[in-house]
């Protein structure tokens, strides 16, 4: 599949900017984390989480690359919520660190296409820069598959997922991880079906499992749908639980899943990777989770 991956970008490439030039166009998923303490002071719980990290690494899938957000079928990481530096965006490294401080202390390990499974060798990369703060978004090409039951098992979800929790622990047994929850898929197709252009892309194979057919409402499609959108919630239940084993992981407490993205916020290449509009959006709600007093609730 992967090999075959890069065969389909080249050939969507072109078609992608075909069909663009032709339509003129120019360019609650899961609860949230229990609290975490670190002991007692004057009988007083004290709080692990550090709200200033002074360094960030990003692992995770094409939309903390920042794909199609600038060009077409291109990683703009610039742009990446994570650790873009891109003014519009404002990113979660930009707002914590500085403009200088992000240039120099963040780092972004997300790869393109990645799945769960490719999170522990992210992690392993990420641990070598002894972050601070470590930022996960991933889970999306899980459900993207090309049918719904080549989707990834949750069993399956879940264990590669703590396999990265246990190589970042491994090494960095006091950086702090913010999780992300995996954005409502079902959404995206609502959204996005109203755009015929939108339409016409995704055609060429985007989010199969989730997109095809995206005119068809029999009660086939309807339900292929629909077990999608189920295992989205399962795999955020997933992140959910497991970062709420660890007192120093922070769940975005279905956040993400839970914001109400408009056509603004989707990447006019593909419509359906987030624009810089909601890069921005993304960034706005890491903060908020990663700055707050108390875990999100």
């Amino acid at each position: 599949m992967r090999k075959r991956s890069h065969r389909v970008r080249a050939a969507l490439a072109v078609a992608v900017t075909a069909v663009l030039a032709a339509g003129g166009c120019t360019a609650r998923g899961g609860g949230s984390a229990a609290p975490s303490a670190g002991g007692t002071r004057a009988g007083r719980p004290v709080s692990v989480w550090d709200r200033s990290p002074s360094s960030i690494a990003a692992v995770g899938d094409s939309i903390t690359r920042g794909f199609d957000a600038c060009t077409v079928l291109s990683d703009c990481p610039e742009v990446s919520w994570a650790t873009g530096s891109d003014a519009r965006v404002d990113s979660l490294a930009v707002r914590l660190l500085g403009v200088t401080g992000a240039a120099r202390r963040s780092w972004n390990y997300a790869v393109t296409g990645a799945r769960m499974a490719d999170l522990p060798a992210q992690m392993a990369q990420a641990v070598t820069r002894a972050p601070q703060l470590v930022t996960v978004m991933a889970g999306a090409n899980d459900a993207c598959r090309a049918s719904a039951s080549a989707m990834t098992p949750v069993a399956d979800f879940r264990a590669d997922f703590e396999k990265a929790m246990g190589t970042l622990r491994a090494a960095l047994p006091r950086a702090q991880v913010y999780v992300a929850s995996v954005p409502n898929l079902k959404r995206l197709w609502s959204q996005g079906r109203t755009n015929p252009l939108g339409m016409r892309v995704w055609k060429l194979g985007i989010c199969p499992s989730m997109l095809a057919g995206a005119d068809d409402l029999t009660s086939a499609a309807t339900l292929r749908r629909d077990e999608v959108q189920r295992r989205v919630v399962a795999y955020n239940r997933v992140l959910q639980e497991v970062c709420a084993k660890d007192r120093r992981c922070r769940f975005d407490g279905g956040a993400v899943y839970d914001y109400r993205f408009g056509t603004d916020q989707l990447s006019h290449w593909d419509w359906f990777h987030p624009s810089p509009d909601g890069q921005a959006r993304l960034a706005a709600i890491a903060y908020r989770t990663v700055t707050a007093r108390k875990p999100v609730s």
